[in-house]
Parts: structure tokens; sequence; C-alpha cells
């Protein structure tokens, strides 16, 4: 019987995985998540006698807040997210090794920046516990996206997620949270790395495939939070703020991974893949004059304000 495509490519991509797996140990430091936290300035919640919250008490700005949120539920749903990568890349050999260390490593994220938020008392915990809530009942499903997707989704999530969460922390302009943030963003950007090299070898044994799940994954990406309550409404936020816009999708997400596979530079694709990069390089080429127009229609709209003497927060 013939072999499976997906099991034939788990297998011929098992000496890679765990080259990189074995790489990530070597690389990544321990730390330790209760040290970036500033434990003196916690204080009782009014069921314990102490006070509720009040906007008054948070130190960062409004747009700061939506920011710390959207990335502390977007880290919440590892539940689902590791259910996901279970699925794709099973239990089995370096493949099921790297699912529950990359599983480890990320629940440090929510921890950390959850004792960060209520100890400062920076957001709303009542609304971030309901947000909580909701995010995680609505889940995240891929729609059991092909293993090479999967690789090419998560290249470019991880990227993304490193750099909302790097922009956030210099966007609240506390030292704290920029260091927690930071912090967090070197994990990130490991996974990436992991991610971005399993697709540089499936390149080279599925080219075909591989280039057709590229191009889908950056025609139809989605950052992993669009399930948050409100989420458009804060993102559109966040890209206001310039934490996270589509300048920054395309320039310091989208091209640098692609730069790195020199997806524009193979040979030998067949007609699949052709039509695959054909079809990817006009949608950069579209994305490119979104983020533009986009930047535009920003730096306007904020001379209009700083005309008025609004200042934004």
């Amino acid at each position: 019987m013939p072999v499976p495509e997906t099991t034939r490519l788990l297998h011929e991509l098992e000496g890679t995985v765990e080259e990189n797996l074995n790489r990530h140990l070597a690389v990544a430091q321990e730390w330790m998540p209760h040290e970036y936290v500033p434990w003196s300035q916690g204080r009782d919640f009014a069921e314990l006698g102490g006070e509720a919250w009040d906007p008054e008490q948070s130190r960062v700005s409004p747009i700061a807040r939506t920011a710390l949120e959207v990335n502390l539920l977007t880290e919440d749903n590892l539940p689902s997210y590791h259910r996901e990568i279970e699925r794709a890349f099973g239990r089995d050999g370096a493949w099921g090794t790297w699912v529950h260390r990359w599983t480890a490593e990320e629940g440090r994220h929510g921890i950390c920046i959850r004792d960060y938020l209520l100890v400062t008392r920076a957001v709303d915990p009542v609304e971030l516990e309901r947000m909580r809530m909701e995010t995680m009942q609505a889940g995240y499903d891929t729609g059991d996206k092909p293993l090479l997707n999967v690789c090419a989704y998560v290249s470019f999530q991880e990227l993304a997620t490193r750099l909302s969460h790097r922009n956030t922390g210099r966007y609240t302009q506390d030292p704290l949270a920029e260091k927690l943030l930071a912090r967090v963003s070197t994990d990130e950007n490991l996974h990436m790395v992991f991610y971005r090299n399993l697709v540089k070898a499936a390149l080279e044994i599925s080219p075909d495939a591989m280039m057709r799940a590229i191009t889908d994954e950056v025609l139809n990406f989605a950052m992993p939070g669009a399930v948050i309550p409100s989420f458009q409404r804060k993102a559109a936020l966040m890209a206001k703020a310039g934490i996270y816009d589509l300048r920054i999708h395309h320039d310091d997400v989208v091209q640098p991974l692609l730069r790195y596979w020199k997806v524009f530079d193979l040979t030998g694709l067949g007609a699949v893949g052709e039509a695959a990069r054909e079809e990817l390089a006009t949608f950069i080429k579209g994305l490119d004059t979104q983020a533009s127009r986009f930047e535009e229609r920003r730096d306007a709209a904020a001379a209009r304000r700083a005309a008025r003497g609004i200042v934004d927060l």
C-alpha cells in the first residue's frame, strides 16, 4: 500500500525536527516567570477587604491596556493550540517531544503576563476574566490544516506574535512591562526559528506542496487572537498606535521569511508551485500597497488630531 502523504512527510522531516529540537534546547535559556513580576506592588481586591479596580490605578494608557489584554488572551488559548499542533505533528519521536516542550514554554507567557497585570492593576481584572472565559470557550480551530500549512502558518504567527509582544512592551512606557514582554518575545523568536527551518527543509522535500502551503497561509493569514471578543476593534487600535499594522506585517513578518526561504529564487518548481508563487507575488504587491495607504490615512488622521490639540492615549 502507498504511504499516506502526511506520514511520508512526518518521516522525512523527522531528522530536521530532531536537529532543530536539539539546537533549541541548547540555546534556550531557562527563566522564571515570578522574577519578572513586581510582587511588592500587589494588594488585595474587594472580595478580601481590599480595593476594587479603578482605571486611575493603571499606569498605562487605554490603548496599551488593550494591547496587553489582546496579548494575554492570545496566550490563554494555549490548550487549543496544543491540540492543533499535536493533531498535526503527533506524539511520537522528536515531533512529540517538540510539541510538549513548545507547550511548556508557551505556558510561561500567560502566567507571567497575567501576574504582572493583576499585581500592577494595569487592566480591569473582572473584564479580563470574562474575556478569558469567552475566548477559551470559543477555542481555536485550524480546520484540520495539512501538516505543511501548519508549518507555514506557525512560522508567520510566531514572528507576528514576537513583534506584537515586543512593540506592546515599548508602547506601555513601563520598564517592567517592556522587560517582561522582551523576555516573552525571545521565546517566540526561538519558536519561529524552529518552524522556519522546518519549512526550509520541506521546500527541498516537497517544493510544490510547500510553496502552495506558504501562499495559502500568506493569503489567508489571521492572528490566533481573532477569536477574542471585539478583536477587530482592538486590532484596529493597535494598528493605529503602530503596535502591529499592515506595514509591520508586510515588512517585518512576511518578507523576512520569504527571503529566508528564497521563495522567489527557487528553481525546479512544477506547475503547481509556479502558479502558487505567481499568486503569492501578486498578493505581496497588493499587501504593500494596502500598507502604504493605511500609513497615509493614519498620518493624515494624526495630523488632523494634532491640529485640533487632541492627544492620543
